[in-house]
């Protein structure tokens, strides 16, 4: 089963750090092994498979989830809240391709050398109604070095977003891993509520975990911070990497 990072204390990459096995309820925590004789002695009913860690009480403070593990849903069950959300909606794209743009139109269109750079679409209609109410729709996305072909049709195509009122920014993936951000793709709706997605080994959307746990929030939040004061407009950002794609 695959484990998702959820959150560290430390500033320089090492322990501790916790981490969700999916599928599960279970959290694995990684830090420091006790070694201190006195503290082994006085274990209760340790099973020969059992190991102890040290980690600091600020770790499970902040980071520790608090209720159950959301189950798996359809992503068609957050579709209202691109409509309903109050402020802020923003998302964080990690992957190198997704399955639902080589699948669509607008990729045999790139493909061909055709200009995607403008057009319309349901998505597009409403950014631009949900922008004109006062609403922001935010993206960061993560670019390799060079960037990989699924990456540069998103650069290709997100001007039409950006005129629709979209602001979408670029984030090298080596920046990424120095902020140490998580690998995780998910939307954030108005710093309340996280709808993180699964996927599958061909870049398929299997659904989305949606929830409203405080921890799962406060990360997605910190996440959100870091990675938009880095981020690079995107019109910006073409233009530094044209040489590498």
């Amino acid at each position: 089963m695959a484990l998702r990072f959820i959150g560290t204390t430390s500033d320089e990459g090492d322990c501790p750090t916790l981490y969700e096995i999916e599928g599960t309820d279970e959290i694995l925590v990684q830090g420091d092994r006790e070694a201190d004789p006195g503290h082994l002695a006085r274990l209760r009913d340790v099973k020969p498979t059992e190991t102890f860690v040290r980690v600091p009480r600020s770790l499970l403070v902040r980071y520790a989830p608090r209720n159950q593990a959301p189950e798996l849903r359809p992503f068609s069950a957050i579709s209202h809240l691109f409509r309903e959300f109050r402020h802020t909606a923003w998302r964080l794209e990690t992957r190198r391709g997704y399955a639902s743009d080589r699948r669509g139109p607008k990729w045999t269109r790139w493909q061909a050398g055709e200009d995607i750079s403008a057009g319309t679409s349901e998505w597009l209609e409403n950014v631009a109604e949900q922008t004109a109410a006062g609403k922001r729709f935010e993206r960061v996305r993560l670019v390799d070095e060079p960037a990989t072909e699924g990456q540069r049709f998103l650069l290709a195509c997100a001007p039409a977003n950006v005129a629709a009122g979209e602001d979408i920014r670029n984030l090298t993936r080596a920046q990424a891993a120095r902020l140490r951000l998580p690998d995780d793709d998910f939307w954030l709706f108005d710093s309340t509520t996280v709808a993180r997605f699964a996927f599958d080994e061909d870049d398929v959307t299997l659904g989305v975990y949606v929830t409203e746990d405080p921890a799962e929030v406060l990360t997605a939040c910190q996440t959100r911070d870091a990675a938009w004061h880095h981020a690079v407009p995107t019109r910006e950002f073409t233009h530094g990497v044209a040489s590498t794609v």
